[in-house]
């Protein structure tokens, strides 16, 4: 510049000279964008001005990130300015995420030369699919069974140690790593995002997901539990080459458009940034160290309320206060209040949010589909059972009546006169049998049952038999239960022993 030529002046000639020439350099700015055209919001919109939307404190928006997150797979050009990234993956294909350590020189100086964890999850972006994340993960692995969701790509992975999948969770794996050392896992995403779609008649859009990594230290006990950095993506999973055919297309549709409408959106990166996030609700449940064996104790399968996160525990079911309830009745008539009731009695308490203002009529009107498609294959199928009132049949029914006197005496006389009555019914004498329900087919089965009638322990009965020929007795093993007819007849006879213990005979 002009001033920078010019002979050593006075301080106040330089600074004369400096604001000047600063003032040169700002004539001009704005008069060819036109009146009106120049807003903060335009410059707001710029790529290196967007925000991503986060949970995150306020205090935390200038905090220098420990760790960053780099997931190899570029970005979807279809989004606009003021949304968050979007990155298409194809099912079952590796993808490096690189873990770079992002410290300044004497930041958080307890993990130098130490090993922290990182939890990977794939979890649903939508909100309405978190509050039912239980149900819809037991649907998938109902479909797929021995499928995971998530998977690490061992032999491609650099710099991870000790990695673990929890086989009840699908849909999380993690491993140990030195942040001073090159680090890179390969993941594998195997479920699609159209297999949670509500309605499939083809062509209908996937539901995205989400990529989260909680990061974590050891505590003084040597436990992973200290948070230091979680991040997360948008992602959608195609079928194999679906993802690539899918950015084609996005550029495809960008290339048509005008360039102000383009102006609109953002540009396709190679790469994805996980931005930072909230962590994973579950945190606390955290209890893993680095050794051999899985021993896991945080669940993943919760549902959710609020902001999203899925870990709220269903509230304890109120008191039972209708009659027709209390005989595990559902009416037309229940109120909702009630049919909450209902719900929660049957253990379906993970429902009750989602049926929150459904009366008894509501619930009774719902068809087959409606309910799997709400709770997922497993759960749909239970409740639409319960709904209807269906009652699985028992594997064996017996009928069974008390042996008393008066029948003792109405057979000596029977036998004096060589009549046999199988049926129980004599000389007009009316008798009430029993119905028992056997499902296990077992001689410990029968006994609880029998002891149910008698409302005495189990454990007083000794034995239990059945009179055979010429009036032998058998003791009753499972195998002869197993070849009972259905609908048999018995009558119980009952021989008390000393030590108030019974005998029975089954005649």
């Amino acid at each position: 510049m002009a001033w920078a030529l010019k002979l050593p002046l006075a301080d106040e000639v330089i600074e004369s000279g400096l604001v000047q020439d600063f003032d040169a350099s700002l004539s001009g700015i704005g008069q060819e964008l036109g009146a009106g055209a120049y807003s903060m919001s335009d410059v707001l919109a710029l790529p290196i001005f967007k925000q991503e939307e986060s949970s995150l404190p306020p205090d935390n928006e200038n905090k220098i990130l420990p760790f960053q997150y780099v997931l190899c797979a570029a970005t979807s050009p279809a989004v606009k300015l003021h949304d968050e990234t979007l990155t298409y993956l194809n099912q079952g294909q590796s993808y490096e995420i690189r873990m770079l350590d992002n410290r300044k020189l004497g930041e958080l100086p307890e993990i130098n030369g130490k090993l922290v964890k990182s939890i990977f999850r794939v979890v649903f972006h939508d909100r309405r699919l978190q509050y039912t994340e239980h149900q819809q993960l037991e649907g998938w692995r109902w479909n797929r069974p021995g499928d995971r969701i998530l998977d690490i790509d061992i032999p491609m992975s650099v710099g991870i140690i000790d990695p673990r999948a929890n086989p009840t969770q699908l849909n999380t794996v993690e491993f140990l790593w030195d942040p001073a050392k090159r680090t890179s896992v390969f993941i594998q995403v195997h479920c699609i995002s159209t297999e949670f779609t509500m309605r499939k008649h083809g062509g209908e859009k996937g539901v995205p997901f989400r990529v989260q990594i909680d990061t974590f230290k050891e505590n003084e006990n040597g436990e992973y539990t200290e948070h230091l950095h979680s991040a997360s993506c948008q992602i959608k999973v195609f079928k194999p080459k679906g993802a690539d055919r899918k950015q084609k297309t996005d550029r495809e549709k960008m290339e048509k458009r005008t360039p102000h409408e383009k102006e609109k959106y953002q540009p396709s990166y190679e790469t994805t940034i996980l931005t930072e996030c909230s962590p994973w609700p579950e945190i606390t449940y955290v209890n893993n160290s680095p050794s051999p064996g899985f021993n896991s104790s945080h669940s993943s399968f919760s549902l959710g309320e609020g902001n999203g996160s899925p870990n709220h525990q269903p509230e304890p079911p109120p008191p039972v206060t209708d009659v027709s309830l209390k005989l595990n009745n559902l009416l037309p008539t229940t109120t909702p209040q009630e049919a909450q009731q209902w719900l929660h009695r049957n253990r379906f308490s993970t429902f009750t949010r989602l049926f929150t203002n459904f009366s008894g009529a509501d619930l009774l009107k719902l068809t087959r589909d409606d309910v799997i498609q709400i709770c997922g294959p497993a759960d749909g199928i239970r409740l639409f059972n319960a709904l209807k009132g269906r009652m699985v049949r028992p594997r064996l029914t017996i009928y069974v009546c008390q042996e008393s006197l008066q029948l003792r005496e109405q057979q000596q006389q029977q036998q004096q006169q060589q009549q046999k009555h199988e049926d129980g019914d004599s000389n007009g004498t009316f008798f009430v049998y029993h119905a028992i329900y056997l499902e296990e087919l077992t001689a410990v089965e029968l006994t609880e049952k029998i002891a149910q009638l008698f409302s005495i322990s189990p454990r007083q009965i000794s034995q239990i038999y059945k009179q055979g020929p010429t009036g032998i007795h058998v003791l009753i093993s499972d195998e002869m239960i197993q070849n009972f007819q259905e609908e048999a007849c018995f009558i119980l006879d009952t021989m008390k022993e000393t030590n108030d213990s019974y005998h029975i005979i089954l005649k």
